[in-house]
């Protein structure tokens, strides 16, 4: 495991990063140096992850042991990685994946995969709740476009976000928009403000918003030219195109932005970390490792 061009870096920064592969959930400077286990021994599936910098907690979805079993849940640990404990139990959720957190109000967002939903709760785990479901069933959930997996929230905005991603490399994954509560007097299932805002892209994943500049990034694990990419579209209106900002990764899967130091981060399944511009410039590796990266977050230290 060796750090690249350990260059630029802030001992005020910190990137929290999910190996699957190990069971574990790591600690990196934005240099790949000082690279800590914060916890090991996960012998289900972690794969989302975010910060409460405030309120010094890590939250970390888990796929479970059986995908195919409704044995999800969601966990958290302080920064350190002690003390540890579940907050949305076994079967809470069915494969939860990437995860975001309103600090503000005290909401937990994620979207559940083979539970084909995007959901809530509160920090604490109470209150758990739909707020779209796709699909319902095992026939349903054999189609994988019903599959919900990256999420982001703009509180201010009143909008979820989020992608379902479609079989594999299928060029069928497609972007949503709605508001964040679900309308009165409707349901989960059939609700009147969902967007389509892109389809047909080759497998859409993670999400992440740049408020500040008005952006919505995601990761796309399909098959090039448009897979394996970081992606950007506006959020003004209802957009329609789109650019690929950066791409040539190896199963694009976990995005970080850093708004103040106009920079991302990006995990693959072939067990690297990159940073880029938020423009997609200067793409290096930062770290590669015989692992597997899903979800990464990134903080700096005066935000806590």
């Amino acid at each position: 495991m060796s750090p690249r061009d350990p260059v630029g870096s802030s001992s005020d920064e910190q990137l929290f990063v999910l190996d699957p592969h190990h069971g574990r959930v790591l600690s990196v400077r934005p240099d790949g140096r000082d690279m800590k286990v914060l916890l090991e021994g996960r012998n289900a599936t972690p794969d989302g992850i975010t910060v409460d910098a405030a309120r010094g907690h890590l939250y970390l979805t888990n796929m479970g042991h059986d995908w195919n079993a409704n044995d999800g849940f969601i966990e958290r640990a302080d920064l350190d990685g002690r003390h540890a404990t579940i907050v949305v139990p076994p079967g809470g959720t069915f494969t939860p994946k990437q995860i975001v957190l309103d600090a503000a109000g005290e909401w937990l967002y994620w979207c559940d995969r083979e539970g084909m939903r995007v959901m809530r709760a509160r920090i604490d785990g109470s209150s758990i709740e739909t707020l779209v479901q796709t699909g319902n069933g095992e026939e349903d959930r054999k189609d994988k476009r019903n599959w919900c997996v990256g999420i982001a929230v703009d509180t201010e905005g009143g909008h979820v976000y989020w992608t379902q991603k479609g079989p594999s490399k299928g060029g069928q994954g497609r972007i949503f928009r709605a508001g964040i509560d679900v309308p009165k007097g409707e349901t989960p299932e059939r609700r009147s403000d969902v967007e389509l805002l892109f389809d047909g892209l080759p497998e859409p994943i993670d999400l992440e918003l740049d408020l500040t500049n008005r952006h919505l990034y995601w990761t796309d694990r399909g098959a090039p030219p448009r897979g394996n990419t970081v992606n950007r579209a506006s959020i003004d209106g209802r957009p329609t195109t789109y650019d690929v900002l950066v791409d040539g990764f190896r199963e694009a899967i976990g995005l970080a932005l850093d708004i103040e130091g106009r920079r991302m981060f990006v995990t693959d399944l072939a067990g690297s970390i990159h940073t880029a511009t938020l423009d997609g410039e200067g793409k290096r590796a930062i770290l590669e490792t015989d692992g597997h990266f899903t979800g990464i977050a990134h903080i700096r230290s005066h935000a806590r």
